[in-house]
């Protein structure tokens, strides 16, 4: 589905744009752990929804349109600009050395490798791959050693010459040979390469790796050479559409469709696509998933009208009712009553054929390998502080967040519990615990002891800071002025509330039988008592809160301090735990709770309030609803947010990457590799010669020289077991720093015709594109006997 920025696919070129929020994207789910925030290292993970059948049952033939967000920038797959529709053309037309099964483990692919293994770690690691015999290119020259080398040269970053987006593992390497015979590649490599499994794929041939020139602008646009099974056909521009076909030269299990098309829709324009049947694959939104859904429902009994769509709400009072308007005595009126009613009966009968299209279509539906976090910019501000940045994150109910985008999905709603891997993933582990789970009176905690208060969000007078020097000094003289009166504050204060109500002279408070004065009983909440026995007759206990925290508020947004005698008042009202002093309500009434200690934080006179930014775009709407819940949350601590929308265009490039934000949310891929593909986004920011913070992808600007060092270590270490522990103590660290919170996996949701099998949500998995078809009819079993 679309994604604002250029998403990091299996090429695992630089992931120089994240995966940001539109369509499925802001619907994102997660099978995850526990049932809490920290727990358990063992998870549940969906599993594919590719409707499996054997390729038996498998017709052979036919042409499926496979839908495409947009038509390639390259087909160079390690070059800045690829994004999926590269992962998807490239991943069937040339070699994936291991591919991903559907727990996202890297597997040996036979069609290519009779083997691959390190058979050398000291002095040096080496590794041995042995080709099949039978894999060739589709010119007819044997796929071997001269492949490798090619590209080895051109992603080991020692030529300039050669545009690339990344060269991490391909810079470890000393040299590769060829090994006893033209099928043996023997690599060696300077440092041990813990993820040596990543390198070689997708493997392009030495036509293409061989020259900068041909590397840079050659596959741009084309691919002469390949080695899968299909081959590129065409690439139409205008039409939108690149034409795979099946490859003759492919040694392995033929492919079962004679072509594959794949198709530029925008995500917008895919419930059109799909009715007019322009597409037979594409990925989805849950508003598009509803309706495929709701189609397969059709219409209700005995040929009743749809139960959805548009005029479905109307009952029969109000079709009456336009009726009557319709042919009543007002022409005006009559005249558009029969306008709205005739577009009204063109939109439903043009719903209607949309939802009989829409039933040749299924939902698959599975766990995208990606999840979204919540990114707190660490680089200035509030959140450059970490006791702020854990008390974000203590405020969150992670779980409430999940429940809001995954249940209506019936997809599992467990929060994440880990950077490094999905649920389902070897080594998944909880380690969401280093960081605590839900706690407002921890969070309130920790905005404390860094300054943050209620107090400190009034600005005083002059320029005073809340409780300085000067205003002790001040409060002192008033004290001072009061005495020589011959009074107290609260006493002045109360002269002039001791006329009663409604002209009552205050001694019976105007009040009637029924009235009861909170403290006539001597419990707490008594008024306060002057010699001569009056008592103040206070508002009811909503008004006098509400007016406390009027007065509150307009000191703060005032800019000013709060009267001195009407602190004194706030001050004297909060203090009593029965509530506000003499307020009167029906006998029997309880006296009122006393404050939950809720209002906008501050320092020095400043709120502490968060720019929160959000994408606006069309299908971002869950996740809108995600960050409302967010604000929610924080503002039940004391912490404002201003959420500010932004086109998705410039959500990523002109926010997320510029750092010009304090909250955001967005999403990262996940990885069988995270000590390679992980380690630049949590690596620490370090400074520029020019002054400039150079973050790699690290866009929170978090991090510490502990977690770079787990992750050097982890990517060196040869032992999965060991490699797999360093990370999850890189986690835990990530999760203490409190830079990136996550959330949720992302759901994979994909209309499929009905007819097709081996296709739709892959989750981890790699697709077998030769597998991919249209399902044999079956054969018409005997007819059945009649009851005697």
């Amino acid at each position: 589905m679309s994604h604002v920025g250029v998403p990091w696919g299996t090429a695992r070129k630089r992931r120089s744009l994240a995966l940001l929020t539109t369509g499925v994207l802001t619907l994102p789910v997660l099978a995850g752990c526990t049932t809490g925030d920290s727990g358990s290292a063992t998870a549940a993970a969906a599993p594919q929804d590719i409707a499996v059948a054997g390729r038996g049952s498998v017709a052979a033939g036919g042409t499926v349109h496979w839908a495409i967000d947009s038509m390639p920038a390259t087909l160079n797959a390690f070059q800045a600009d690829a994004d999926d529709s590269t992962t998807r053309i490239t991943g069937a037309v040339l070699p994936t050395l291991f591919p991903l099964d559907a727990r996202g483990r890297p597997q040996l692919n036979p069609d290519y490798l009779e083997s691959a293994k390190v058979i050398e770690r000291e002095p040096r690691q080496v590794v041995r791959y042995k080709l099949d015999q039978k894999a060739v290119w589709s010119n007819g020259r044997k796929i071997g050693a001269p492949d490798f080398v090619a590209q080895w040269r051109a992603l080991s970053g020692a030529n300039s010459a050669y545009w690339t987006a990344r060269n991490a593992g391909y810079d470890r390497i000393a040299k590769i040979e060829r090994g006893a015979d033209d099928l043996e590649v023997r690599v060696t490599f300077a440092k041990p390469y813990a993820d040596w499994r990543s390198l070689f794929s997708p493997l392009y041939p030495k036509e293409v790796t061989g020259a900068p020139n041909s590397f840079n602008d050659g596959a741009r646009t084309a691919l002469a050479v390949t080695a899968g099974p299909f081959r590129l056909s065409g690439v139409d521009t205008k039409a939108g559409d690149v034409t795979l076909v099946r490859e003759p030269r492919w040694w392995g299990k033929p492919a079962k469709l004679e072509s594959l098309v794949f198709r530029a829709v925008a995500p917008r324009d895919r419930v059109q696509a799909l009715t007019e049947h322009k597409v037979e694959v594409a990925d989805i939104d849950a508003g598009t998933a509803n309706r495929v859904a709701s189609a397969a429902r059709g219409n209700g009994p005995n040929g009743q009208p749809l139960a959805h769509g548009p005029g479905a709400a109307d009952d029969p009072a109000a079709a009456m009712r336009s009726w009557a308007m319709a042919y009543g005595s007002n022409e005006s009126e009559a005249a558009a009553a029969r306008a709205a009613r005739e577009k009204a009966r063109a939109a439903a009968e043009a719903y209607t054929a949309e939802q009989n299209a829409l039933r040749s279509y299924a939902v698959r539906k599975s766990l995208e390998p990606a999840y979204t976090q919540l990114a707190l910019n660490g680089e200035s501000g509030p959140l450059a502080d970490e006791r702020v940045r854990r008390a974000v994150a203590r405020a969150l109910n992670r779980q409430e967040l999940v429940d809001t985008v995954l249940k209506p999905l019936g997809l599992p709603a467990v929060p994440l519990g880990s950077h490094v891997a999905l649920a389902g993933q070897p080594g998944y582990q909880d380690g969401s615990g280093a960081l605590g789970g839900e706690d407002k009176e921890e969070a309130r905690a920790l905005l404390a002891d860094a300054g943050w208060t209620r107090e400190g969000a009034i600005k005083k007078p002059g320029g005073a800071k809340a409780g300085s020097e000067a205003e002790k000094k001040e409060a002192e003289k008033k004290n001072d002025k009061d005495g020589k009166n011959g009074r107290s504050s609260n006493q002045g204060g109360n002269q002039n509330s001791s006329e009663g109500v409604n002209g009552d002279d205050g001694r019976n408070g105007g009040r009637g039988d029924d009235l009861h004065v909170v403290g006539d009983d001597g419990k707490p909440g008594d008024a306060d008592r002057t010699t001569t026995g009056l008592r103040i007759l206070a508002p009811a206990p909503a008004a006098a809160a509400h007016s406390a925290a009027l007065l509150r508020q307009a000191g703060h947004l005032a800019g000013t301090a709060i009267p001195g005698d009407a602190t004194a008042t706030i001050a004297a009202q909060d203090q009593r735990p029965g509530g506000a002093a003499g307020a009167y309500a029906p006998a029997g009434t309880a006296a009122p709770a006393p404050e939950t200690g809720r209002g906008p934080l501050g320092k020095d006179g400043q709120p502490l309030n968060l720019r929160f930014v959000l994408p606006s775009g069309p299908g971002s709407e869950p996740l809108r609803a995600v960050g409302g819940k967010i604000s929610a949350m924080l503002d039940s601590i004391g912490i404002g947010t201003s959420i500010t929308r932004v086109s998705d265009d410039s959500y990523f490039r002109d926010h997320i990457a510029a750092g010009d934000y304090d909250l955001a949310l967005y999403s990262w891929p996940a990885t069988a590799y995270p000590a390679t593909d992980n380690r630049p986004i949590y690596a620490k920011p370090v400074p520029a010669g020019d002054g400039s913070l150079v973050v790699e992808q690290n866009y929170t600007r978090v991090g510490t020289d502990h977690i770079d060092q787990l992750f050097d270590k982890a990517v060196s270490e040869l032992d999965e077991g060991a490699a797999r522990d360093l990370m999850n103590q890189a986690d835990a660290r990530i999760w203490a720093a409190a830079g990136s919170i996550p959330l949720y996996q992302r759901p994979q949701l994909v209309a499929a015709d009905k007819r097709l099998v081996n296709v739709g949500a892959f989750g981890f998995g790699t697709p077998h594109y030769q597998d991919i078809g249209f399902k044999r009819p079956q054969p018409a079993g005997p007819p059945a006997q009649r009851k005697q």
